[in-house]
């Protein structure tokens, strides 16, 4: 048959011809079919991803009511009513957790997709620390049930049981299967997942609502003791009504359960944040793109950690001293406000200092960003702005009462630069984590890494993209050439790192400077140990500040001026919604500058 007459000669030929009635066209009958065919696939995908967060948002709400209830002493809702229904949560979870593993293990043979992005392993060695915080946590609460016995319900008994054997067994679950890509029984498992992302969430709440009770409580103490003797408002305590024997052991505990509360908090929202990964994975299709193993080392990186283990140090110290003198007399408490605020503003000078000379690094740093769909890195981003925000509400608030007030004590005037700074400082930081964890890590240093192949034909050169070096083998030959490449001409060709004559050349002919010749503010290994110190710093400067707020040294509490301004009750309400997230952000931002740490 004439060439062109007919249909090719195979079928192979047929399926990669582009003409009329091959697959190949994005246009053609087969792809639009195949696309129809996608489209109607992903619609119960959507709808039960729809179905399963109202859900979870249903479940939530209902939990919030009771908290709130319980909180403000409704009639008919007592503290067992409460434990009740997060014990009930967590059965349900634990209930779906054990058939997952089950039948996990019945297909353990299976290939499945993982999300390599999730479930760092440094981020589990993180939530085993803190959940086994919490069951020291249940196992003190189990000690103070014992010696209230006689007038405590069951449930309260209860309650500590369930949450620990919950908290090991989701530890179990997160390590074995928080990067996994569900791909059967989705909608079961949409359910199921979404389930105990909001039962963490209500934990979580039930945790900083206690604890908030606790420091409020502690507040009103101290306030008197400034001279604010306007607050008629008692104390609002939930202690048992009969007596606890031995005094002294029950005393100790209900003491020392105040001060894990913080690890409780940080183990359930991170579980929660790790089980909403596994809740997007569901159904995605996963990237055939390699994930590179990051890797923690120390070397380099004294410039940093010194100055941010002082750090530590130094806050240790300042949080001793402010919750010894804070309450003892107004002179104490005045001086330690100042103490905690002269600190405070040094300490986030140097931390906006050092964000600043990051961002200035990847300015200049002419290097594309990694923008493929991620959905670790993108609740990483939207966690740091959303929780940012608590603190910021908390220091617009400060700023404001400052501005409007009548008389202001001496050390209020140390609050003003302290509030600001805390805006700039979360503004520069969270810009400087979310540009860092947008890149690609280095795989090799600069002067290795690229170079160019470039074929010298009749006096022109010809530039070829650029190639990775993929062998250590091809790395070493390449080093050994001490900067030097080798040059051939007349058709051969020749490797070059760096900025070689001929681009100077080319570039100048052409008036602008060639694309490798661009001035760099840092380069190669340089620009790494710049970096890594600068990430280092930041990380134990975050736990540091993690530390004041989450265990009682508060100033937004004892300062009083924004009390008399808005109100006891009106700014009390801000403080106690906005610094749980301003507490979740320092632990967040120190979390994601470890991961940024390991990847430079």
């Amino acid at each position: 048959m004439p060439e062109g007459q007919g249909a090719p000669a195979s079928p192979q030929a047929a399926r990669s011809a582009p003409g009329r009635g091959s697959s190949g066209p994005a246009g053609s009958p087969e792809s639009a079919g195949r696309r129809r065919g996608a489209v109607r696939a992903s619609v119960p995908q959507k709808l039960a991803e729809a179905l399963s967060s109202q859900y979870g948002l249903i479940v939530f709400v209902a939990g919030l009511l009771l908290l709130l209830a319980w909180a403000v002493h409704a009639s008919g809702v007592g503290k067992s009513a409460l434990l009740c229904f997060l014990t009930a949560l967590m059965l349900l979870q634990l209930l779906w957790m054990l058939w997952y593993v089950v039948r996990s293990s019945a297909h353990r043979r299976l290939i499945r997709p993982k999300d390599t992005h999730a479930g760092a392993r440094w981020l589990r060695g993180s939530i085993t620390l803190f959940a086994a915080i919490t069951i020291i946590l249940g196992c003190l609460k189990i000690g103070y049930f014992v010696g209230f016995s006689e007038c405590l319900s069951a449930t309260e008994g209860v309650f500590p049981v369930t949450h620990a054997v919950h908290t090991l067994l989701q530890v179990y679950f997160l390590w074995g299967h928080a990067k996994d890509v569900i791909q059967s029984f989705k909608t079961l498992e949409r359910f199921g997942v979404i389930h105990s992302v909001f039962t963490n969430l209500l934990l979580w709440t039930n945790g900083v609502l206690n604890e908030s009770k606790h420091q409020l409580n502690e507040h009103k103490e101290r306030l008197i003791t400034l001279g604010f003797g306007n607050i008629t408002i008692v104390l609002d305590d939930h202690a048992p009504p009969c007596n606890c024997s031995p005094p002294a052991f029950c005393s100790a505990i209900s003491q020392g359960v105040y001060y894990l509360y913080p690890f409780n908090i940080e183990y359930q929202i991170l579980a929660s944040t790790m089980l909403y990964v596994l809740w997007k994975n569901i159904g995605r299709r996963v990237d055939s793109q390699p994930h590179r193993n990051v890797r923690f080392t120390l070397p380099g990186v004294m410039a940093g950690s010194v100055p941010g283990l002082t750090v530590l140090a130094a806050t240790i110290g300042v949080v001793v001293v402010y919750l010894i003198q804070t309450g003892r007399s107004k002179t104490e408490s005045e001086s330690a406000l100042i103490m905690f605020y002269l600190y405070a503003i040094a300490l986030l000078m140097l931390m906006a200092a050092a964000g600043l000379l990051g961002i200035r690094i990847y300015r200049v740093d002419e290097k594309s960003l990694d923008e493929s769909r991620n959905p670790a890195r993108k609740l990483d981003a939207d966690l740091l702005v959303g929780t940012a925000s608590g603190s910021w509400l908390i220091s617009w608030g400060s700023i404001l009462a400052i501005l409007c007030a009548e008389a202001r004590p001496p050390y209020t005037w140390f609050n003003l630069p302290y509030s600001v700074l805390v805006i700039a400082e979360k503004y520069i930081q969270n810009l400087f984590i979310i540009e860092s964890i947008h890149r690609e890590p280095e795989k090799l240093s600069e002067d290795i890494r690229t170079l160019r192949v470039v074929t010298v034909c009749n006096g022109g050169a010809i530039s070829l993209a650029s190639s990775r070096l993929e062998s250590g083998a091809v790395a070493a030959d390449v080093a050994s050439l001490g900067g030097e490449a080798p040059r051939v001409a007349n058709g051969n060709m020749h490797l070059r790192g760096g900025c070689g004559r001929e681009e100077e050349e080319e570039g100048s002919r052409e008036g602008t400077p060639g694309p490798a010749c661009h001035p760099r503010f840092l380069q190669g290994d340089a620009k790494r140990r710049v970096l890594r110190n600068i990430a280092a710093f930041l990380f134990l400067c975050n736990i540091s500040l993690w530390i004041p707020p989450a265990f009682g040294c508060r100033p937004e509490y004892d300062n009083g001026l924004e009390e008399i301004v808005f109100g006891f009750e009106p700014w009390i309400i801000v403080v106690n919604l906005a610094m749980p997230f301003s507490i979740f952000y320092r632990m967040h931002a120190a979390a994601s500058l470890f991961e940024v740490y390991c990847k430079i």
